[in-house]
């Protein structure tokens, strides 16, 4: 069975879909940081999509 090859989230280099990549879905450690550095400073956000309503 063929191991499913996928492009990195960060730079998008290809990259092989296995158990021997530590940083996967990344293709490295380098990858792995900046991505948790967009998220710590805020550069990635979840788009809020409606109010939530409170009970009244």
């Amino acid at each position: 069975m063929k191991e499913p090859v996928i492009n990195c989230p960060q730079c998008g280099k290809t990259i092989v879909w296995n158990t021997t990549n530590d940083f996967r879905p990344f293709c490295s450690k380098l990858c792995k940081i900046i991505d948790l550095g967009k998220w710590a400073t805020e550069s990635y956000r979840i788009p809020k999509t409606e109010e939530l309503e409170t009970d009244k």
